[in-house]
């Protein structure tokens, strides 16, 4: 029992320090959605998107994450009409078209530790001057919490809590807000995950030590021209916990006739990501490549991920300064 009771202590602790709490991904900006609510419908498309995620390759019990997301908007199918102080009578459009709805769903294995678990998104658009748009995004997320006691070795194999509360894992409700600018030219999005912090587990008494830091999201881009049919796209994204130690991914992307592109990003914590997509149709398929610039890249076969996207809705949907919304 004392044993088990350091284990533990030592797990929590790693927990409520400045770590891989949350899975983690190196094509955030192709689905932004996953890290900042109010992206959900933004872009006025109906996409699916599958991502899977396996870091350290070849390293026993590194991390490996898939999750499964969808978002929508929930576009004007009407017009109402409505008088204006001159008395004049104007058709107006609905303003459903400013609701969006998202979700996903995950799988996250981090060492001894399995989360599985669902976020519930609702997201409301308002057009500013000009092509901008301004998002805010609210979620609800649940998720479960497990040790896996398969990789643990006790002396004694009647070890209670093994059999009993530790088995079990205990249920996270949580929460996580964003706010999101688009431009023709540009974006930039803020959010918090983890509103709460644990604070509320439905579970057993194992996991009453367990708590979330919450997370903060700052990203920006922007698009320069460089032909044509050509953009070149720099990317800044900066992760920080409550622990104030901040992680940057610092990129920068081309893409030809939005159908082929290709990335390099550097992240300040000691990794260099190569990154490319094709777009056929309505199939988007991506692929990045982590070369970890630190000694565990030595016994590792570098971190692979993998993301595959539907995206339903003519093109003339995308954006609002073509009139759609």
């Amino acid at each position: 029992m004392k044993r088990l009771t350091t284990i533990l202590f030592v797990l929590f602790l790693a927990t409520t320090t400045y770590s891989q709490q949350l899975p983690l991904f190196s094509q955030y900006l192709y689905n932004r959605f996953l890290i900042n609510p109010a992206v959900a419908g933004s872009d006025g498309y109906t996409s699916y998107n599958i991502t899977a995620r396996e870091q350290w390759v070849g390293y026993s019990g590194a991390p490996r994450t898939f999750s499964f997301s969808g978002q929508t908007r929930f576009l004007k199918r009407s017009y109402i009409l409505k008088e204006n102080r001159f008395r004049k009578q104007v058709f107006r459009p609905r303003s459903d078209g400013r609701i969006g709805m998202g979700g996903y769903v995950f799988s996250d294995r981090n060492g001894l530790i399995m989360r599985n678990g669902f976020s519930a998104s609702y997201s409301y658009h308002l057009w500013l001057q000009n092509s901008t748009q301004l998002s805010m995004g609210l979620s609800f997320t649940g998720y479960h919490f497990k040790i896996n006691e398969k990789e643990i070795v006790f002396d004694d194999p009647d070890e209670p809590w093994l059999n009993n509360e530790l088995r079990r894992g205990t249920f996270v409700p949580d929460a996580a807000f964003g706010v999101y600018i688009l431009n023709p030219r540009y974006s930039i999005g803020f959010s918090t995950d983890q509103l709460f912090g644990a604070a509320a587990k439905i579970g057993d008494y194992a996991y009453r030590n367990f708590r979330m830091d919450r997370h903060y999201y700052l990203f920006g881009t922007y698009s320069i021209e460089a032909g044509s049919y050509s953009e070149i796209q720099p990317s800044v994204l900066m992760m920080m916990s409550e622990q104030l130690k901040p992680q940057v991914d610092i990129g920068l992307t081309y893409s030809l006739s939005q159908s082929f592109w290709t990335g390099l990003t550097y992240r300040t914590s000691g990794a260099l990501i190569a990154n490319f997509g094709l777009k056929y149709d309505n199939m988007f398929l991506g692929y990045a490549f982590d070369y970890t610039l630190q000694e565990i890249q030595r016994v590792t076969y570098g971190t692979h991920e993998i993301t595959i996207a539907l995206k339903l809705g003519d093109s003339a949907r995308k954006y609002r300064w073509l009139d759609r919304y």
